[in-house]
Order: structure tokens, then sequence, then C-alpha cells
């Protein structure tokens, strides 16, 4: 009934789709739209193109580019007030915006004019295309900010940051060490405990800690705003695997459950090219789709292109330490604004290894610096994948590119298949950058250029007959160097690679069922002890967890009472274990957020081979009897399933974990019941294919990150292939296509996309004309 009511007080306020609009173009264009809202531009030129991409944006998602805009550029206080003033701290010391307009300015010409034709009509989409402005900007009071061309790369390069493989792990690594000791940091360390050993000479600067944790709270704040993770799912199928006798490929992000979708489905077309798929809300690319010639997927690369130094502040607070010397600093003010309070000074220090990012408190004090390669004054390359022909040509859009870490897939018509690591990797002279090295140490830091492309782990056209990724180690790079530790666990990718080895005759509606697999690979190592441990003690509680999983396949699916006592014993089970270790860190190293705003880091997602091979070995020196800890972990499980959803036939996974899509103003009752949608029963979790990962603190919560999009391309019969948004087009909740594409996501299914001017005018519900004014 709430939603009605809304609708009636303040309008549905929907976009202009058909007609003509008369806007700053310099040549017709044409936005046809289908029955599911997908927007499909049709353009005379490349700035036409562009224009009409970021028109078609603004607006059917003008205030989530708002958001994006305003985390990257540090102004969320002047629109929610101070409660976000620690986000706008935080990105101010890193001086997003001010590093876009520096990589702007070196970006080639095309790419320049691609920027500005998309951010000028991301504003006219705004400010032409919508009769009213969205129902966020009303309910805050507040009016659309403009986007500039260098918020574009400012929002990219945001989440370069906030997709960093490495930071959270750093300095989760460095409050195990502090408050409880080297021996603690190594047995918790998911990769190799060795690598650990840069960070003992860091043991007595106990001021490191305080910033740390400082920076882990703004960080994560940050993050945790734009609703990010880092997971996700890819791979590309050659011909002599697939029915069609044709490549395939399927990619699924995975990102917090959001409304609107983190993507955006359109179609693109001027004379000369066409490009297809899902963009991320305030970029001028299709991040996730194809051309006339090849087609892309991506997952979350988790190279380690970011590193933290602890440095040492002079008395002055001007000055860092650099072997014997005090070093000035850059010292630059940035002036926030605070709804309905005075605005709020930042005093920003900038190292020659990059901006402190924790602040320096008083004489001598000890603060972080970050440095990462998007962070560099080098050209982005990436928004020009559109016009590659082959693989070639599409590996050579990516030879400069510090920005976001990425794991590209690649099919292309000819039937070549390719894995390729792309986003530019540090190489460094001294250490690992597994945890925080001390800047006053000359020796250390990074070579001036970045690891070249070639030299990133690839895979090209493998006997196998397919490639995948699922955020897991990629690989050796060619030459040996070492690119981090901190990838994700291979669960999905090893049963990525099992399902895809298993048959020769691939296609489209298999590919989907695969995307819908919810087998964990951990069950089958992890069954012959848990049950061994159930049979040796006779409880009541252990006889019930006993008949559930020994009837259980390791299915986690929506239906299944074992499924909820697997879950629950395993997040136990790794609370358990950090506290055995670490009882005073235990939260961090386990990716626990460590306040209301922070929820959880990417350590949540690397304890989860760490536990299983430990239960597996059952090493000395961590419990008096493994057997008696693991019926415990079970026992207090079942307790907690009993006394919140009574007996076994209600633990349904899906239905004492159920799945909710939250809008940023859904947090807030009764926008929640406007804004937000679910429950859900969803199934899965960190090691399913289709993702559904939890909080182990809390591992009944809402889900920490899901498969928002999924694609399954079949390369060269582009309208063959299945596109789906866990949600829909359009970020209006009075919008038929807010949340229309959500039970076809939920069920598997997906639509098709027109690819020919033909089809495209056949599917066409709606069409508006842009002429120049």
């Amino acid at each position: 009934m709430l939603r009605p009511l809304f609708g009636l007080g303040l309008g549905k306020r929907l976009p202009t789709i058909s007609g003509t609009i008369h806007a700053s173009v310099d040549g017709p264009i044409t936005i046809t739209r289908d029955a599911h809202g997908i927007a499909y531009v049709e353009a005379e030129t490349n700035a036409g193109a562009f224009y009409g991409m970021g028109f078609c944006q603004g607006q059917d998602r003008a205030f989530q580019i708002e958001l994006y805009l305003r985390v990257a550029r540090g102004t969320l206080s002047e629109l929610v007030g101070d409660e976000m003033l620690s986000v706008d701290r935080l990105m101010r010391r890193i001086g997003l915006r001010s590093l876009a307009e520096k990589q702007v300015a070196v970006c080639s010409a095309e790419t320049r004019a691609q920027i500005e034709a998309f951010a000028r009509g991301v504003n006219d989409g705004i400010r032409l295309g919508l009769p009213k402005k969205p129902h966020e900007y009303v309910l805050l009071g507040a009016e659309p900010s403009t986007f500039e061309p260098p918020d574009v790369l400012a929002v990219l390069q945001f989440f370069a940051f906030a997709l960093s493989s490495n930071w959270d792990a750093e300095l989760a690594r460095l409050k195990v060490l502090r408050l409880d000791g080297e021996d603690a940091l190594r047995a918790l360390e998911p990769s190799d405990p060795k690598l650990t050993k840069d960070l003992a000479r860091l043991a007595s600067d106990c001021a490191a800690l305080s910033a740390a944790d400082r920076l882990m709270n703004d960080a994560h704040a940050a993050v945790d705003v734009a609703a990010l993770g880092g997971a996700s799912n890819a791979w590309a199928i050659a011909p002599s695997k697939t029915a069609t006798k044709r490549p395939l490929l399927a990619s699924d992000p995975h990102l917090q459950p959001t409304l609107p979708s983190p993507w955006y489905l359109m179609h693109v077309r001027t004379p000369s090219w066409a490009m297809s798929g899902a963009c991320l809300p305030s970029q001028p690319v299709i991040t996730f789709g194809h051309n006339e010639h090849l087609a892309w997927g991506i997952t979350a690369g988790h190279v380690d292109n970011t590193d933290l130094f602890v440095e040492r502040i002079s008395p002055d607070g001007t000055r860092v330490r650099e072997g014997d010397a005090w070093v000035p600093c850059e010292i630059r003010e940035e002036v926030i604004k605070v709804r309905g309070k005075e605005p709020v000074t930042e005093r920003v220090l900038v190292t020659k290894r990059g901006p402190i990012v924790s602040p320096a408190i008083g004489a001598e004090d000890v603060a972080l610096s970050m440095r990462g390669t998007w962070m560099a004054e080098r050209p982005v390359g990436g928004y020009g994948i559109y016009g590659a022909k082959d693989l070639d040509e599409a590996f050579a859009v990516y030879a400069s590119y510090p920005s976001v870490s990425e794991n590209r897939i690649f099919a292309t018509k000819t039937g070549r298949i390719a894995q390729h690591v792309v986003g530019d990797a540090p190489i460094r002279k001294k250490g690992s950058g597994m945890v925080p090295a001390p800047g006053w140490d000359r020796a250390g830091g990074w070579e001036d250029e970045p690891l070249r492309f070639p030299d990133l782990p690839q895979s090209i056209d493998p006997p196998a007959g397919f490639v995948a990724a699922g955020n897991q180690w990629p690989g050796h790079c060619p030459k040996g160097e070492f690119i981090g530790a901190d990838f994700l666990d291979d669960s999905r990718y090893e049963r990525i690679c099992a399902l895809l080895a298993s048959r020769d005759d691939w296609d489209i509606p298999r590919m989907m069922r695969l995307q819908l697999d919810r087998k964990t690979v951990l069950w089958p190592r992890l069954r012959p002890v848990l049950l061994g441990a159930l049979k040796s003690h006779g409880t009541k509680a252990t006889r019930v967890a006993l008949r559930l999983l020994e009837a259980w396949d390791g299915d986690v699916t929506p239906t299944s009472s074992a499924a909820s006592v697997f879950e629950m014993f395993f997040a136990d089970m790794i609370v358990r274990i950090a506290k055995t270790k670490a009882p005073r860190s235990w939260r961090a190293a386990i990716g626990e957020g460590t306040n209301a705003v922070l929820h959880h880091g990417m350590n949540a997602l690397r304890r989860l081979d760490h536990l299983v091979r430990l239960l597996e070995t059952q090493p000395e020196g961590w419990f008096g009897d493994w057997r008696a800890e693991i019926v415990a972990a079970f026992e207090s499980a079942l307790r907690e399933l009993e006394r919140r959803f009574g007996p076994p036939e209600r633990w349904a996974w899906g239905r004492v974990r159920p799945l909710f899509f939250e809008h940023a103003v859904g947090t807030k009752k009764p926008m929640d019941r406007i804004f937000n949608r679910g429950p859900y029963a969803f199934g899965g979790d960190a090691t399913t294919i289709p993702q559904a990962s939890v909080d182990f603190g809390a591992p009944l919560g809402n889900a920490i990150g899901v498969p928002n999009l999924r694609t399954a391309i079949d390369v060269g019969h582009w309208e063959e292939s299945r596109w789906v948004l866990a949600g829909g087009q359009s970020g209006n909740p009075m919008s038929p296509h807010y949340d229309d594409l959500l039970e076809l996501f939920l069920r598997g299914e997906g639509v098709t996309m027109a690819w020919s001017p033909e089809s495209i005018k056949a599917r066409g519900v709606a069409t508006l004309r842009l002429l120049p004014s």
C-alpha cells in the first residue's frame, strides 16, 4: 500500500522515452527501448554514440551515478551530513578527482573525446531527458551534480581502489601481529606464511596499529557506500567443445545485492562499429559484452596493485622520515562542505610514495601512506575495446591500464579464446607487499614502470578447450614475477573447470544451468572428517546433524536443511579457529566489520580453504581435541538454528538466510518498503558458482556478494545470447523496469538483446530522437 501512496505523493518521475528532444549533439541520435527498457543507441558519429550512452544512463540511473560521483569526489557529507565525513576525508586524502584530471590530460585524443561526449550526455539525460528530478533528490532536498569528464576516470579509479585485493589484508595482518603476535599471524595466514616476514620489523610501532584501525574503518565505509565486493566468474569455451562449433563465453560478476543493479544493459551502434552488453553506470564502455568481432567478460583480478607504507611524521607535521633525513611533503588543504554544519578543512600530506591516507594526529606520530598503480599519471586504456577486431588488438587496448585489476576472458568469431590479467602491476624493489612497508627505507618502494602487459599471467587457446576465472590465483607470470598472494580461494574455479571438462557439447542453455550449479567442492573433502567426528559423540544434537549430513550431496540449495547445518557449523568453526590463535584480533582475521558502516572485508572470502586444510590435517597446537571442538561447533550451530527457527524441517537454507536487495535510500524506514525487494530464497555460499557469501560473524545476515548480472554469449550469433540483471534497467522504484528482470534472474533465465538494426526496430516499443539544437 505504501508504494502507491509514495507514487501518488511524489509522482512516477519517469524519463521521456519517445518523441524528439533537441540537445547539444553533432547529428541525429536514435534511442530505441524494448519491452524490458533496454536502450539501443544509433548515432552517425563516435561522439554521438558516447553522448547517447551517457544520455540513457542519466535518464535511468541518475542517482546511482550521483553516489558514485560524490564518493569519488569526497562530497557525500554535502548531500547527507556528517555521517559520511570519514568517507569524504579519505577520498580527499587519496585525491581521486585531482588524479583523474591528470590522467585525462595524458589520455589519447580519442579517449578524451569519448569521455567528454559521454559526460555531456549524462548531464543532458538528467536535465533534458527527465521531466522531473528523481525521487531520491526530492527526499534529500538536493539537486543533481554536474557530471564532468574527470569524474568518469575518478569513479573508475574509485573502483580500482575499492577492488584492490590487498590493502584490507595488509591492515588485518598488522592488527593480528600487534595484538596477538607473530605466531598468531603465521598460524592464521591463508596464503604462504613466509610472505609475512616483512612485518616483523614493524612490531614495535604501536602507533601504526592506531593508524591502521582508523584507515580500515574509513576505507571499508567508503567501499560500502558503493556496495562493492570483488568476486565473479567468467569462462570461454572453444569451438571444439561446443554443440554449435562456435565459441561461447559466460560471465557473472558478484557484488553486494543492491537496487538498482550495478550494471546497465545497452547496445550502441555507429556506421563503423557496434557493441552490446552491460556497462557500469558512469562509464562510456561495455564492461561485459561484445562487438562485431569478439566477446569479453571479467572477473576481479586481485593482483596486488596497492601498497601501504608506514610513515614517521616530523614534529611540525610537514615532513616524513626517509633514511636519516626529514623530507618535506606536498601539502594541500581540502574544504569539505557538510550538510547542516560548518565546512571542515582536511589537511593532506603527500609523500614520494603517495598521499598519507590515515591522519597523523600529533608530533612524531606514525601514519600510513598509499601507493597504487591506479594512481599513476599514465594513459588509461580500456575505453577503446569497442574497436578491437582480434585478440592482438584487444590486448593492445590494455597495454597501459593503471586501473582496476581484472582477469579478462575473450572469445573471437574466428574461434580463439584467451584469458589475460589486465591492469598495471608494480615491480617492488624489496619485500612482498603483503604488509605495510617502512616508508623511511630508501631501498624499498617500487620501480618507476609497472610490469609489462605481456609479462602478466595469460592463457591463449589452451589444449583443454576452455579458459576460466573465479578470482583464484591466475597462474605464474611468464617471467616469474610476484604479483600478490591475496587471491580468493579456488573453490568456484575448481568446480567450473571440472564441469567444463566433463562434456564437449556445450550450448547456451547448458551454460546457463552451469551458472546455477550450487555444489560446494568443500563437502567431499570434509565429509569423512565431519561425519567421523559426529559419530564419535552421540548427543542429541550430533544425531540430528549426522542424519541430515549423511544424506547430503553438498548441494547448497535454498530448500536444504543440511546446507544450513553445514554453513552454520563452518562459520562457527572459522570463528573458533581465529579466536584460538588471535583472541584479541580475531575479527580482523576473519574479515568481519568493526562498526555499523563497515560490514566486512575481503578476508572473509580468503578463510575457506585455510579452514578445510586445518580440519583435514588437525595439527597440534590448536585444540586439545579436534573432534570435540568440531562437535562443539556443530552443537552451537544447531542450538542457534533451533532457537531461531524451530525443528529441522524449518531449517531450509533459503529460509534461514534469505536474500534481500537494498537501495541506498532503503536503509531508512519506511523507505525500505518502497526501494528494497525481498526476501527471496536464493541458496549458495562463498564456494558455489552462484556465490552468496556470508559474513562469518553473522552467517544468517544478508549475503555480502551475489551475481548481480549473468551473461551467456553465443559468439557470432549474438542474438542467441542471454542477459539478465538482478533487478532491472531503471533506478526509479515507480518504473516497471525497476525490478522486472529480478524474477528471471532468480529462476536462472535471461532475455535476448537485438543486434541488427532490423531486429532493433522490430523489438522497439518506444523511440526517442535527439536532434541538434
